[in-house]
């Protein structure tokens, strides 16, 4: 009997890949500061968002089901109806129903020329085209350049002021 218990485990293993599948698209759209230990600079390149869907196969789980079931009822007999029908429907519940998360994939391209994607559950809070700098403790956008300073002199008066009294 305790062979049949780990046949059925066997199976049970083995099948339940088959309960559900799950698909990825994507789609691609056109950055606290501290004294970090090292800097890398770049500039966002793009934003991909990924969307990564699992939908349940209620068959694949009743089928499932059915087999351990069966198994674990006996073998044969009433005991085995009854545990392939049971199984049959507790694989069907098990393996129903679907889910969808997303997640966006922003690629940086460094003044090395490396690239390196960074995955955010959320729109992340860059977009393409914007400098950004790594540190170890995350990604940041740059800060916005101050205005140049002018570097020209101020014009010499073309007269000489006069001095009073000579």
């Amino acid at each position: 009997m305790k062979a049949l218990g780990c046949i059925a485990y066997v199976l049970l293993l083995a099948v339940m890949p088959a309960c559900a599948t799950t698909s990825t698209t994507s789609s691609e759209w056109g950055q606290p500061r501290g004294r970090p230990e090292w800097v890398r600079y770049g500039i966002v390149t793009n934003i991909r968002q990924v969307i990564q869907r699992r939908e349940g196969n209620p068959a694949g789980g009743a089928l499932a089901g059915a087999i351990i079931g069966g198994i674990l009822g006996g073998g044969r007999g009433p005991g085995a109806l009854f545990g392939a029908a049971g199984g049959a429907a507790v694989g069907a519940a098990a393996s129903s129903g679907s889910s969808e998360q997303i997640s966006y994939e922003l690629w940086v391209r460094f003044q090395d020329g490396a690239y390196q994607a960074f995955v955010y559950a959320n729109y992340p809070p860059f977009r393409p085209g914007e400098p950004v700098e790594l540190t170890p403790r995350g990604l940041y956008p740059l800060p916005p350049a101050p205005p140049p300073v002018p570097t020209v002199p101020p014009p010499v008066p073309a007269v000489p002021p006069s001095v009073p009294g000579g």
